[in-house]
This record gives structure tokens, C-alpha cells and sequence, in this order.
């Protein structure tokens, strides 16, 4: 880790483990998913430390601040000194994984995922006794 060169927002998104590829994190960047300090920005922006970034995955939305930077990925116990979140959002990440926990199974058709086989007879036999 070092803060004296240049590194590109999807780079370090990269090695900060956010997304497991380079090309996974530059199209979260191109399509929104991430705000630098607030505005949308292009993957070459480059990263500042002290910078917060909001960077949304797939169910959850993290505010982070950039602590050091990184071209290179290494173990998640070294990803996780590059950045620190904040306060507010582990706090509604909890609140949000709570709340998955509390609806179980139903969780997974409200967050766009299809249902297994289990929940399609479920439903199947739900709307029959409906009839």
C-alpha cells in the first residue's frame, strides 16, 4: 500500500475487493452504481485518499472513505485497511440484512431473484387453496 502514486477508481475498487473484477467494477462505474464524493464519475478517475465513495453491489449500499491506495489486490484482511465505512451505513447494511433475515424465503422474489423449485410449488399450492 502506498500513497504517493496514482491509482484509477475501478483499480482500487478492485483491490479493495468491492467486485472480483476489473470489468465488473468498470461497468458498476459506468452505470451508475458508484458516486465519487457524491457525483457520478469515470473509471479512470483517479482516487484520492480521503475521498468517500458510495459503491452499491448487489443487495447492499456501502459509504466508504478511501484511508490508503492500492493497485493490487491482496488478501481481504489487507483489502479492508484501504478504506473505513461509516458509521451509517453499517448500521442500515444491518438494518437491511435484518430485514431480509425476518421475510426468509420471501426475501428472495421481492430482491428480483427467481424462485427454486420448493418456492414454485409453495406458490403453486398457495394459489390453488386461494381457488
Amino acid at each position: 500500500m502506498s500513497d504517493t502514486h496514482k491509482v484509477r477508481l475501478d483499480k482500487w475498487l478492485w483491490a479493495a475487493r468491492f467486485y472480483k473484477t476489473r470489468s465488473i467494477a468498470k461497468q458498476a462505474i459506468e452505470g451508475g452504481k458508484v458516486q465519487y464524493n457524491g457525483q457520478r464519475c469515470k473509471v479512470s478517475k483517479e482516487v484520492e485518499v480521503g475521498a468517500m465513495l458510495n459503491v452499491r453491489t448487489e443487495r447492499e449500499t456501502r459509504e466508504v472513505e478511501v484511508l490508503a491506495l492500492s493497485d493490487q489486490r491482496r488478501g481481504a484482511p489487507e483489502a479492508q485497511l484501504l478504506y473505513r465505512e461509516t458509521e451509517d451505513s453499517i448500521k442500515e447494511r444491518e438494518r437491511l440484512k435484518a430485514e431480509r433475515k425476518a421475510l426468509g424465503p420471501a426475501s428472495n422474489i421481492l430482491y428480483g431473484e427467481r424462485p427454486n423449485k420448493k418456492q414454485r410449488r409453495q406458490i403453486h399450492r398457495f394459489r390453488e387453496q386461494q381457488q
